[in-house]
């Protein structure tokens, strides 16, 4: 009964810390209460919440989004994938006054796909956006998810953190199977 009680306080001060960040409640938050336990969950939100948010002032939305969505992909999270992917989507509309070329339906949808053929995906789909140097952080972020590169920079050491938080969260997101839901 404890238990229960604790949990539910943790899926409350969670989503309050959500709501304060993005405005709503995400849909994985009582999946990452349930998977991590209530303590560590609170302590693992507050922990992603500082590092994405200094990942976002040093590198950009933009960047920080597309890192979030190669992250996903590659773990093979369409959740995690989705909420980033259209962050991505709103961020580029937002800067470039025009929409990004492949939607985040689409690119939930390659959650999972072998690291070439995402590659290639992601590469006409910046291209086409006019990101053409955003390839290049792509790179980055796929060789220190596969853990074929240590971090050489401030810039890669944030990769790296999200590389780490994203891999307790879309395993959660797997696990739990949340439905997808606004942008993160």
């Amino acid at each position: 009964m404890a238990g229960r009680r604790l949990d539910g306080g943790a899926e409350r001060v969670v989503a309050e810390l959500a709501r304060r960040h993005w405005g709503f409640c995400p849909n994985v938050v009582p999946h990452l209460v349930e998977q991590l336990g209530p303590v560590r969950a609170v302590r693992w939100t507050m922990r992603a919440s500082a590092i994405f948010d200094g990942t976002v002032r040093a590198l950009g939305p933009i960047r920080t989004h597309l890192a979030c969505v190669v992250i996903s992909q590659i773990n093979g999270c369409s959740y995690t994938t989705h909420g980033h992917a259209y962050a991505l989507e709103l961020h580029h509309l937002r800067q470039h006054d025009r929409l990004f070329p492949v939607d985040a339906d689409t690119m939930a949808g390659w959650a999972g796909m072998p690291r070439t053929e995402l590659r290639s995906r992601l590469r006409d789909a910046l291209m086409n956006a006019g990101l053409h140097v955003e390839l290049l952080w792509v790179d980055r972020t796929l060789a220190l998810a596969d853990g074929g590169q240590q971090p050489i920079d401030e810039h890669e050491r944030r990769l790296a953190q999200l590389v780490s938080l994203f891999t307790t969260l879309t395993a959660v997101g797997i696990v739990g199977g949340p439905e997808p839901d606004q942008a993160h």
